[in-house]
């Protein structure tokens, strides 16, 4: 890939702008767009945006060549954010990191609630289901954490007031993992986002989890799961497990959308965990702060009007 495709693949990109020819660019800098982006993109002489939602070396590698690689890849990341006219990272930690890297400014720049999801809010009542829905949308990232969850929660289940159930959305299949129980768990498939809003919302719970260490403290510190908006947008409280310097657990602390769960002690876990999901009426408890955070935090019209003005300044830049 590095020998033959990276070339190529940076004389194709030059092409393509020279065809193009566009007021202003924007990238995603993220895994093998990285290298040919980072050698094509500054000497462009068109002014371009950059948006960082996960480092290059946030996650586990494989083997120590492709560890060499992602480091190599972070490098030239920071490079691209500094050389670019505007800026966007994924959540504050991660805009103050690259700042005291690169001593560039930059803006957040994430999933958000639209018009229709705050007044959906704004009109949403406790739900009595009869079953307790747990959600949880995406790739397991952690599943070290996600194995002990779901151990405390079988622990404590026929303490519960109601049924729970835990409902997979995503492509990526659980069946055979050695904790799933098919008895009170669904894998739902992936679905369109309409879709799964609307199935969300049935749901009483999300779940969101990040390490407990702070082993991959990129990943931990820096990255912000896009489920989690997911689940302010259908109005659930979030359970959130995690290290108290993740990313989630700062936002909860300013933000009380659900419980946070700072310890893998499992006792504790399901004593915390029982004591949630007993609350009869979780959106009333919830709720004002869901709200809150979400026009806070992840207003989609006010971050998409910031993201315009960027793309406004690097077309002025390449005029």
């Amino acid at each position: 890939m590095e020998t033959f495709w990276l070339p190529w693949a940076t004389r194709h990109f030059r092409k393509a702008l020279a065809a193009f020819n566009p007021d202003a660019i924007w990238v995603h800098a993220h895994g093998w767009s990285i290298p040919p982006l980072a050698r094509a993109l500054p000497s462009a002489g068109i002014g371009f945006h950059v948006s960082i939602h996960d480092y290059a070396d946030a996650h586990q590698m494989v083997s120590r060549p492709v560890d060499e690689r992602a480091r190599r890849w972070a490098v030239l990341q920071e490079q691209l954010y500094a050389s670019a006219n505007t800026r966007d990272a994924i959540c504050q930690p991660m805009l103050d990191d690259l700042r005291a890297k690169t001593g560039r400014e930059g803006t957040i720049g994430h999933a958000g609630l639209e018009p229709e999801d705050f007044d959906f809010l704004s009109r949403k009542t406790d739900l009595r289901p009869e079953v307790i829905r747990i959600a949880y949308a995406g790739t397991i990232l952690v599943e070290d954490e996600f194995a002990l969850f779901v151990r405390a929660l079988a622990r404590i289940r026929q303490q519960l007031p109601r049924p729970v159930t835990i409902e997979f959305f995503g492509d990526h299949s659980y069946r055979e993992r050695e904790w799933f129980d098919s008895s009170w768990m669904n894998e739902r498939g992936h679905l369109a986002a309409r879709e799964l809003s609307a199935e969300l919302k049935k749901c009483a719970w999300g779940f969101s989890p990040m390490g407990l260490t702070d082993e991959k403290p990129c990943y931990n510190r820096f990255s912000l799961p896009t489920k989690f908006v997911s689940y302010l947008a259908a109005g659930l409280p979030v359970i959130m497990l995690g290290h108290p310097e993740s990313s989630l657990a700062k936002l909860a602390q300013a933000y009380p959308v659900g419980p946070c769960i700072l310890s893998g002690d499992p006792e504790r876990l399901s004593r915390e965990l029982a004591g949630a999901l007993s609350e009869p009426n979780p959106w009333s408890k919830f709720g004002p702060e869901i709200l809150r955070c979400a026009r806070a935090e992840f207003d989609a019209q006010r971050m998409r009007a910031v993201l315009f003005d960027c793309f406004d300044k690097c077309a002025a830049a390449t005029r």
